[in-house]
């Protein structure tokens, strides 16, 4: 067992700030798996996942770590029922038929920042598998008044949902449709190093 209270929380590696090498477990209470999505080609409808699994491992050369996220399609909410319910229909999620969303990194560099990363990976929906690439900041690394070390990460990335097969929309009448293409993956992630 490793004693945290010896080994630094970060290190500098190639002039870069980087958390200490390890597993770090996610805090789900201070995490956030959510999305943005154009509805009617003017406005924004934001939600979230509530139920998802990350695994994170920081290598000693941080270029070698590795992210995966398993979400449980299920727990789709915006905070309206008649829309959520939609989503996990066979319209859009298909949730019965493809219960979780899954991303597993490939290839992690640096970004452009000294904060940033860029991580490479598969990402899963609808039983689709398409590389993404997410863009990661650092925010931060802290102990918290427990002694544990938290390493607090913003990550994003935009694809085009119909690329995973999800393709129903509606006309309007004025012209455009109801739903955009384009959806933005939004990750705030406070992780907690393990002994």
């Amino acid at each position: 067992m490793t004693d945290t209270t010896t080994i630094p929380a970060t290190r500098v590696v190639d002039g870069r700030t980087v958390p200490a090498a390890g597993t770090w477990t996610v805090d789900p209470s201070h995490s956030r798996v959510g999305f943005v999505a154009r509805h009617m080609a003017v406005a924004k409808t934001r939600g979230h996942f509530s139920d998802y699994t990350v695994e994170l491992t920081i290598a000693e050369d941080p270029t070698q770590s590795s992210l995966s996220v398993s979400i449980d399609a299920a727990t789709f909410t915006t905070g309206d029922e008649g829309r959520d319910g939609h989503v996990k229909s066979a319209d859009f999620l298909d949730v019965e038929q493809f219960p979780t969303i899954t991303f597993t990194s490939s290839k992690v560099e640096p970004g452009k920042g000294d904060d940033r990363w860029t991580v490479q990976g598969d990402l899963t929906v609808h039983g689709v598998t398409k590389p993404v690439e997410l863009d990661v900041e650092l925010s931060g690394v802290a102990a918290d008044p427990w002694g544990n070390d938290r390493a607090i990460y913003e990550a994003s990335t935009e694809i085009d949902r119909e690329d995973f097969g999800l393709t129903w929309n509606q006309p309007l009448a004025g012209g455009g449709v109801l739903v955009g293409k384009k959806v933005k993956i939004e990750l705030e992630v406070e992780s907690v190093r393990q002994v």
